[in-house]
């Protein structure tokens, strides 16, 4: 049954909970377009477009701005309650502080019931949006995605390098492309120009610089040789298409791009299940495609080890068994035999730590689902209390302490995600790292609430240092009278 007393304390929550929600999410959202807002203005990008984006982003900060909104209205409304004295009167009539908390937890429940709702089925979507938006807006403008100065390779084949860009993001100087197709010559071939235009081809598929007044220099011949001929050709205008499917984006279909983080729990459960398999089928492929290079284990466990060793001369090594004549043959056999092995025991164990690394990624975002949930309710378990101990309100000291321990959070978030993908720890440890840490002052704080404590009182600490200097004083004075 719902008394006045949880409607007291909803009625105080509500209102900055909202505002430091839709604050936190602006706040966060516009991060995003402090990184890309010159090559976002004047580029003719139209306002739906903008507006599209500017939503997909926002729903992506939600698991940040979430938890933030939570912890400081809780600070706030508790503080608020301690400044105008109701806590005292609550407190006076013998209801303990975890009957006031109550509302507030199940308000917290049903918004982390909603927070996982969220992240498990709009997150994923948004994010899939996201990436299909900016792939189309680099297809219609390529040139947002390179930057004045720097080396573009996320073309397959190319490496860009423009000296200086347009405001149109068409026209442009000091142009040098390089091509590198390897085992063809040997060096890359190359394009320099002083100026060009580049653009987009009328069926989207390919990208176009008409180049103007520059060289291409363009080396023939096979590696490992001298043999080559080398030839440079200046031009006037030179017209060079590239592929638009190589602009670093894995398409899985035609309006699809795959990524852990636009999976459900549903599905990440299905490709983590499948990634997991892999160690068996890597250990047969290992035994399938290794086996032709070790002839002799086809001979394990058979009865061709049990010989009379008596009958067999001891030797010093294998080369006093070798024949003189065919030692140089056994040697360059055996070098062969193992360049090969290396080789194809490289090539496994380079696509076997792709997946694992893959499998940890989709970990990562299996759990972080659920620390979403997890973090609104241990941010509560600590602005409650914190609230009530420090009983000041308004958004000066409750924002203080919200974004001290919101950065604590953050910090340890972001650390343990780093360790888990570093193989430094696993995936549950890593995401679960943050909400290890803050729950035990979660609970040091409400023990300290529910007590009255004097944590965060400046009167408190005053009175305490008082009493330490006059003993020091009465210290320092015995000490010089005797």
């Amino acid at each position: 049954m719902i008394k006045k007393l949880d409607i007291l304390i909803i009625r105080s929550f509500i209102g900055p909970f909202i505002g430091a929600f839709a604050i936190s999410l602006f706040v966060l959202t516009m991060q995003f377009f402090w990184l890309w807002i010159d090559d976002f203005v004047g580029k003719g990008l139209d306002l739906f477009t903008i507006l599209r984006l500017v939503g997909f982003v926002a729903i992506t900060c939600v698991p940040l701005a979430l938890p933030l909104a939570l912890l400081f209205s809780s600070i706030m409304s508790f503080g608020n309650l301690g400044e105008s004295f109701e806590l005292v009167a609550i407190k006076a009539a013998g209801i303990p502080l975890s009957r006031f908390m109550r509302p507030l937890v199940i308000v917290t429940v049903f918004i982390s019931g909603c927070a996982f709702l969220f992240a498990n089925n709009i997150i994923p979507y948004s994010n899939l949006q996201l990436s299909t938006l900016k792939y189309d807006i680099i297809r219609t403008k390529p040139a947002m995605d390179i930057k004045e100065g720097v080396f573009y390779d996320k073309i397959d084949g190319y490496v860009i390098k423009l000296g200086k860009k347009e405001k149109n993001d068409t026209i442009i100087h000091d142009v040098i492309i390089f091509e590198k197709k390897p085992g063809v010559g040997l060096q890359d071939n190359m394009l320099m120009a002083e100026r060009g235009v580049m653009r987009v081809g009328r069926d989207n598929k390919f990208l176009e610089f008409i180049l103007r007044n520059g060289w291409r220099y363009e080396e023939k011949g096979a590696r490992g040789t001298t043999n080559t001929e080398f030839t440079r050709t200046h031009f006037k205008e030179y017209k060079k298409l590239l592929d638009m499917r190589g602009f670093g984006l894995e398409r899985t279909g035609d309006s699809s791009f795959y990524d852990p983080r636009m999976l459900s729990i549903r599905q990440l459960n299905y490709a983590i299940d499948s990634l997991q398999n892999k160690d068996t089928l890597y250990k047969q492929r290992t035994s399938r495609e290794l086996a032709p290079y070790f002839r002799f284990l086809r001979y394990i466990d058979t009865g061709w080890t049990k010989v009379d060793t008596a009958r067999i001369r001891k030797v010093k090594s294998f080369n006093e068994l070798v024949p003189d004549s065919l030692k140089s043959d056994f040697a360059n056999s055996a070098q062969g035999l193992i360049a090969t092995t290396k080789g194809n025991i490289s090539v496994l164990v380079t696509d076997y730590n792709e997946k694992m690394k893959s499998m940890r990624y989709h970990e990562i975002e299996w759990h972080r689902k659920l620390t979403l949930s997890a973090a609104c309710l241990v941010l509560l378990l600590i602005g409650a209390p914190l609230g009530s101990i420090i009983r000041k309100g308004g958004l000066g000291l409750p924002l203080v302490f919200a974004i001290v321990f919101f950065v604590i959070f953050h910090l340890f978030n972001t650390f343990g995600e780093k360790f888990v993908k570093s193989e430094q720890t696993s995936a549950f440890a890593g995401m679960w790292l943050s909400t290890f840490i803050l729950i035990p002052i979660g609970i040091f704080l409400t023990f300290k609430a529910m007590r009255d404590s004097q944590l965060f009182n400046q009167e408190f600490y005053y009175r305490t240092f008082k009493v330490l200097r006059r003993f020091l004083a009465n210290f320092r004075f015995g000490k010089k009278s005797s």
